[in-house]
């Protein structure tokens, strides 16, 4: 039996959040809306980025979400790693688990171009099976379908399967797939909100909460 290990992104892997919301608050200040400091975006993230834009907006601006993701997507085309970088530790517990012979993957509600960009340039030398993200393809977490997506691609393999995540949406996910959950209490969300999704899924059995990256390891391994 082969291990996978499958990572969120934004608060797992990487520290998303200023890029993210200095992207929405670009497009704020052309619409003419006020702005968000980044911790307000800490709880509007994790549902894909035309949510976001749309929980940016103040209510009377609503209709105006999907010209704000417009300009979201443009801006943060050439700004996703001006303030992007990864969490203390991430580095050297991907290499752990590679060097062990998990297998590894990637299933965000990120845009999956911009997905594949941030992971190919903070870890380069880490040889994702594949990178998902939010498209047209497939619906967002927490469906399933994106894990699917990622079996498939391992059909001959018997797996013991995780996800690794920061917020409600990963442990709702790993609950519709059935798998298990590591949660990152570093993450943008927080141990707490982790704890009560877990205990509303009924999922203590099949969880656990990292407190630092290099758990995640000890872990799996």
């Amino acid at each position: 039996m082969k291990n996978l290990a499958i990572f969120d992104l934004d608060g797992t892997i990487a520290d998303t959040i200023c890029d993210l919301g200095d992207a929405v608050n670009y497009g704020l200040e052309k619409l003419g809306c006020p702005v968000h400091d980044y911790e307000a975006y800490k709880q509007m993230v994790g549902n894909g980025a035309k949510k976001l834009c749309f929980r940016a907006l103040p209510e009377y601006k609503r209709n105006k979400a999907e010209e704000l993701y417009l300009m979201f997507k443009e801006y943060y085309s050439h700004h996703y790693l001006d303030k992007t970088k990864l969490y203390d530790g991430m580095k050297e517990t991907m290499e752990k688990l590679q060097n062990n012979g998990v297998i590894l993957a990637v299933a965000t509600n990120k845009p999956e171009d911009a997905a594949r960009k941030i992971i190919a340039k903070l870890l380069p030398d880490i040889d994702f099976i594949c990178v998902l993200g939010g498209s047209d393809k497939r619906p967002l977490k927490p469906d399933p379908a994106v894990l699917f997506e990622i079996y498939g691609l391992l059909r001959d393999e018997e797996l013991c399967v995780d996800m690794i995540g920061d917020s409600n949406v990963d442990v709702m996910t790993a609950c519709n797939a059935d798998i298990r959950f590591i949660g990152c209490s570093w993450g943008f969300r927080g141990r707490e909100e982790l704890e009560t999704c877990i205990r509303e899924c009924n999922r203590w059995l099949y969880s656990s909460i990292a407190e630092k990256p290099s758990d995640i390891a000890d872990i799996i391994l």
